[in-house]
């Protein structure tokens, strides 16, 4: 049961990574390099409240963390994003120098040593074969709820419509009355919010330092490949066999080889499912006529 519990609490952090990402590429076509940072901020948000009014700050700050991020996402899509959208390569450069940036600023602000940050509870909960620290059943909580509220969002609302129909079809959603560039304003925003949500849940199980999402942009890059550009649905199920066949290997061989074993198998799954696990409805593939 420790087994699964591990897994079910990479997946749920992998999975608010991916969503977000999930629905810039799917929708706007674009690369964003930058996405590991919003998790690195999340993390921050954590440690810098903690650091100013103690470990009971956590709840204030896990709040304030997506919202921080959400912030800094509408910014960055204000002032770089929307001036290269027709272009992306310049914007996979300019992501890559904002990422840069990031890092570095917080270097500078904080210094390189890592920040600490503790749970806001201890204590472990029973479980089939042992014990589980409960604050870990709380991160696995917090994030499933957060991912099916996104999953209900994306298909049961109308602004999941309007999403889905920007990213099947944007110049025919533009037609019908739809502001494009609103809504993926909105959709960026809405990424980088998850991912800094991302970021303060983990910050208390790992070292908070200026690098900290570095780890999970190309797990999460895979994944949307992997599950389907454009389909939540995909993201989740991608978010699950990659973290599944992770953790699995990181029982029997080094973390460094199993991440490397894990791109190994994806790069398999893609040659056999080009589309992904379940096919999305992204412009990335009309574009590439397997859409």
């Amino acid at each position: 049961m420790t087994v699964v519990l591990n897994i079910l609490s990479y997946v749920s952090i992998l999975a608010l990574v991916a969503l977000g990402l999930a629905i810039v590429f799917g929708m706007m076509d674009i690369v964003n390099l930058a996405h590991a940072e919003w998790v690195t901020i999340g993390a921050y948000t954590v440690a810098i409240a903690q650091a100013a009014a103690g470990v009971q700050a956590f709840w204030v700050a896990i709040v304030a963390a997506p919202a921080v991020g959400a912030a800094l996402g509408w910014c960055l899509e204000r002032t770089v994003i929307c001036w290269l959208r027709e272009r992306p390569l310049d914007t996979l450069l300019a992501t890559y120098a904002v990422s840069l940036i990031v890092q570095k600023s917080l270097d500078m602000i904080f210094g390189t040593q890592p920040m600490p940050v503790r749970a806001p509870f201890g204590g472990v909960l029973p479980v089939p074969g042992g014990s589980y620290p409960a604050y870990r059943v709380f991160v696995i909580a917090v994030a499933a709820a957060v991912t099916a509220g996104c999953w209900l969002t994306f298909s049961r609302t109308r602004f999941g419509t309007k999403l889905r129909a920007v990213i099947q079809h944007p110049s025919m959603a533009e037609a019908v009355g739809i502001d494009t560039r609103r809504l993926s304003r909105v959709a960026f925003s809405a990424g980088a919010g998850l991912a800094s949500l991302a970021g303060a849940l983990v910050a208390p199980m790992i070292s908070v330092q200026s690098q900290l999402g570095v780890s999970y942009l190309g797990k999460a890059f895979f994944v949307i490949v992997l599950g389907g550009i454009g389909s939540i649905e995909g993201s989740l199920l991608g978010s699950a066999v990659i973290g599944t066949a992770e953790t699995l290997f990181s029982y029997r061989v080094d973390p460094s080889l199993a991440s490397a074993l894990v791109l190994v198998l994806s790069i398999v799954l893609i040659r056999f499912r080009p589309q992904g696990l379940i096919p999305g409805f992204s412009a990335a593939h009309l574009l590439t006529g397997k859409g």
